[in-house]
């Protein structure tokens, strides 16, 4: 079964990462859990750029419900590696980014990440409707269609 991978000219949002020695296992590769330490870091900027730097990271807005990773092809120390981060699933209280890492000189993605976040009220403990700033600033950003 061929995996359909997402079209990189859709993504809106791109972040050069730079890769550490210590993110290398002993096979030569990147280890799998540093991916995630890559997308999180995306998708802080990804959120601040779409708000356009107004974002408090001390405020809880929205967690992490649920998290698929897809590793299409190695990473090696030394490679110029990028993540593109795209929002494509918005919710009442909820949405979905999409995530690629990509080798910047090829373009070859190498890994595709969907993260469903949640907002949440931290009083509470449970999810709470999407605030009106941050559904506008999805919809502006990404260009949505609103409901």
């Amino acid at each position: 079964m061929e995996r359909q991978l997402p079209d990189l000219a859709d993504f809106h949002h791109s972040i050069p990462v730079q890769l550490r020695f210590n993110d290398i296992d002993i096979l030569g590769h990147v280890n799998n859990i540093v991916y995630f330490s890559l997308y999180d870091l995306a998708k802080a900027r990804f959120l601040e750029t779409m708000r356009k730097g107004h974002i408090d990271f001390r405020k809880v807005e929205c967690v992490i419900a649920n998290i698929n990773c897809s590793y299409i092809k190695q990473i090696r120390f030394g490679e110029e590696i990028e993540v593109l981060t795209r929002c494509i699933r918005l919710g009442e209280r909820s949405f979905t980014l999409q995530q690629c890492l990509v080798e910047s000189p090829t373009r070859e993605i190498r890994s595709v990440c969907e993260t469903v976040m949640v907002c949440f009220d931290p009083e509470t403990g449970k999810s709470a409707p999407m605030s009106p700033e941050l559904r506008s600033a999805l919809i502006a950003y990404e260009d949505l269609p609103v409901d």
